[in-house]
């Protein structure tokens, strides 16, 4: 029971305004006070969960969640390792986590290429921007000033070649919802798994080609010689090593926790002691252990098991809507459904994509709360989550100027899932759609692999568009998240 001791004089309804349900540690319950210290981190260490903790099976689902949680919504500072440290000026990448200068030398912020934010909720804080004013919570989107700004080394805002065009060589990215996480990863570790079963079949029987089908996604196929050497000139929509890759924007990453930790050297310069090892202060900021395996665990955890996105009831026009989707193509790489064949997603320290049911620690049933997946008639679960999973090259009017990338891999990313779209504005990758109708116009440009769907809309009439908008917009966020560690309270406030 929350008790308030303020004089009630009436009550104000915030649904985006928490507090941690009482279990697990008063250390962890200590985090939603006002905090004054001098020399220390703001996540006291007593309240962050060592790897062993997990692997114990004495915790709970709901208290691995709320470490988790902290992690996610915690201002880090320095304290806790928050930050690249000092530069070594005779290392010339000036790029790459662990050796960024900081905007001005002030120590602390870059914003443009990373360290732009304390916190994991700072860029995932929109549920819905389909409401006015936007529902808040946590796990949510980023409007378009949380987007990340990647590894520039040329922002041409002044346009010195006054041709309308500020010139660009990083990368925007606007941050999607993290809801429903765990299924997509499931999918992707099924899928990675017949892959490499095809990759093996391949290699014992020579010269027979391999087709690669998983869950009814066709990605090429695969021929091996005598010596086991693969072609895979013929792989389509992934890349050569047959892993899965369901996470960020490119497709880069096979697991959340992969994500995370990225994401955790990136936008904090806090560095996992998966990526550069226990008791090494990689970046030189007297910090080590900033992010350790425990706190990976128990953040990939949390994200993993958030709340599902919904689809609300159709009606009329929005089954005409659904059946317009599929008849001009969209249907083709925004899959509706994927179905695994286990309702528990296993967790694994990094590395082995390869081998993704080996050498688990933990598992989560994903038909539990606050997931609730639906079970499908395998024993497993459905994802409605309207993707396919593949790489897609989408054309020259998408493609992106990465200095860091062939031309190739500016213009492939994965096919983006619909699940939530009603809620979730601005589209595409870097948030230029600003309406769902002109995420669609600009699938038809010269090159694109979705150019004749988007010229099929183009074709339709208002009021058949009408009727596709009327599907998509059943395709909703959860209303109301993570209620099992941020319950909903009804906040008395003084007028």
């Amino acid at each position: 029971m929350l008790n308030i001791t303020h004089t009630i004089k009436r009550l104000l309804p915030l649904t985006f305004l928490s507090v941690s349900i009482a279990s697990y540690s008063e250390n962890i319950d200590n985090h939603k006070h006002i905090v004054s210290s001098i020399g220390q981190p703001r996540l006291d260490p007593k309240s962050r969960l060592n790897q062993s903790d997990i692997e114990s099976g004495n915790l709970t689902l709901v208290e691995i969640r709320k470490a988790g949680m902290l992690i996610f919504a915690t201002p880090f500072n320095q304290f806790d390792g928050y930050g690249d440290g000092p530069q070594d000026l005779t290392n010339a990448d000036n790029r790459s986590p662990g050796n960024r200068p900081t905007l001005q030398g002030n120590g602390t912020f870059l914003r443009v290429n990373g360290v732009d934010s304390q916190t994991c909720l700072e860029c995932h804080t929109i549920i819905s921007n389909a409401e006015v004013p936007a529902r808040l919570g946590v796990g949510g989107v980023g409007g378009i000033s949380q987007s990340a700004i990647v590894k520039p080394s040329t922002i041409d805002v002044a346009d010195v070649n006054n041709d309308g065009i500020a010139d660009f060589d990083g990368r925007l990215i606007n941050p999607p919802f993290l809801f429903g996480s765990g299924g997509v990863e499931l999918v992707g570790l099924e899928m990675t798994r017949d892959l490499q079963n095809f990759k093996q079949q391949a290699i014992d029987n020579p010269g027979i080609p391999v087709s690669l089908i998983s869950k009814g996604i066709d990605f090429g196929r695969i021929m091996a010689d005598s010596n086991g050497i693969l072609d895979t000139s013929s792989v389509e929509g992934i890349s050569e090593d047959l892993v899965i890759k369901p996470f960020g924007r490119k497709g880069e990453f096979a697991t959340v926790r992969e994500f995370d930790a990225d994401a955790m050297g990136f936008h904090f310069g806090m560095q996992p002691t998966e990526v550069v090892g226990e008791d090494n202060d990689a970046d030189g900021d007297g910090i080590m252990n900033e992010i350790k395996q425990g706190d990976l665990s128990a953040l990939s955890i949390f994200n993993t098991t958030m709340d599902r996105p919904i689809q609300s009831n159709l009606g009329d026009d929005a089954q005409a809507g659904l059946d317009l989707f599929h008849e001009i193509g969209c249907a083709g790489c925004h899959q509706p459904q994927l179905n695994t064949e286990s309702k528990d997603l296993p967790y694994k320290i990094i590395g082995a994509n390869d081998a993704p049911f080996e050498d688990s620690f933990y598992s989560v049933d994903l038909t539990s709360r606050p997931a609730r997946f639906d079970t499908n008639e395998q024993g497993g679960i459905a994802v409605n989550l309207f993707s396919d999973l593949k790489h897609h090259f989408m054309g020259e009017a998408l493609k992106e100027s990465f200095s860091l990338a062939t031309d190739e891999q500016n213009g492939e990313f994965i096919t983006a899932r619909l699940w939530g779209i009603a809620d979730t504005a601005p589209y595409m990758h870097d948030g230029r759609a600003l309406t769902l109708e002109s995420a669609i116009n600009m699938h038809d440009n010269p090159g694109s692999e979705a150019a004749e769907s988007g010229s099929q809309f183009k074709a339709l009439s208002d009021a058949e568009k009408l009727n596709l908008m009327q599907f998509l917009n059943t395709l909703r966020t959860p209303p109301r998240p993570n209620l099992d560690v941020l319950p909903r309270v009804e906040m008395a406030l003084p007028n």
